[in-house]
């Protein structure tokens, strides 16, 4: 097991242009660095659930189900499509600050972040094919070298999304405070939320 080369890879998969890393860019410029932020702890909480399934055998178990995998599948995408329809019913809202208790608002986001890992199948698929490439089956214990490499794959998407939503935040005030702006940032989030709920059911 070469740690530099899975980290290079790991950090080249992350920066590519995907969901995650365009939801992480619209929540710093919606709401700022620090919801950013907690949104991004979100989905790499969600990373969690998809480490510890892989190292226990239960993604394979779940893929391997067309019935388990269809109804994930189904779940993550209408959670998407909700998210999707959210952002769309509130287009011209053109302020970024935490609506109610900023506390509550950031659990809601956090939980928000969970949500999406862990109801894409993608992940499952995506951990399932990347992680065991990199088990030394010689070192042994192949369970706990994939909980290894989940742990590092997950503190450098933290170190990456947490950067991209700070970068972003620089926009907040720019986009957001201009009500032409904020309408399509919002519509532009909506538009994400869809395409990649649609994606979903097509995996």
């Amino acid at each position: 097991m070469n740690i530099w080369e899975y980290l290079f890879f790991s950090v080249a998969l992350t920066l590519m242009p995907g969901p995650d890393i365009l939801f992480v860019i619209t929540q710093g410029i919606r709401r700022g660095k620090k919801a950013g932020i907690v949104f991004c702890l979100g989905l790499c909480t969600g990373l969690l659930f998809h480490i510890t399934a892989v190292a226990l055998g239960v993604s394979a178990l779940v893929q391997g189900s067309p019935a388990a995998f269809s109804l994930l599948k189904v779940a993550g995408a209408a959670y998407l499509f909700y998210l999707g329809i959210k952002a769309f019913v509130r287009r011209n809202e053109s302020t970024f600050q935490l609506s109610g208790s900023e506390r509550k608002e950031e659990r809601h986001l956090y939980r928000r972040g969970i949500l999406m890992n862990v109801l894409n199948p993608k992940v499952i698929l995506f951990f399932l094919s990347f992680l065991p490439g990199f088990v030394d089956v010689n070192r042994g214990n192949p369970a706990l070298q994939i909980c290894f490499l989940g742990l590092l794959f997950i503190l450098q998407a933290f170190v990456i999304f947490s950067t991209v939503a700070i970068l972003a935040s620089q926009l907040t005030n720019l986009l957001m405070g201009n009500p032409r702006a904020a309408f399509w940032v919002n519509i532009v989030t909506a538009l994400i939320y869809f395409v990649t709920g649609i994606s979903i059911l097509f995996v």
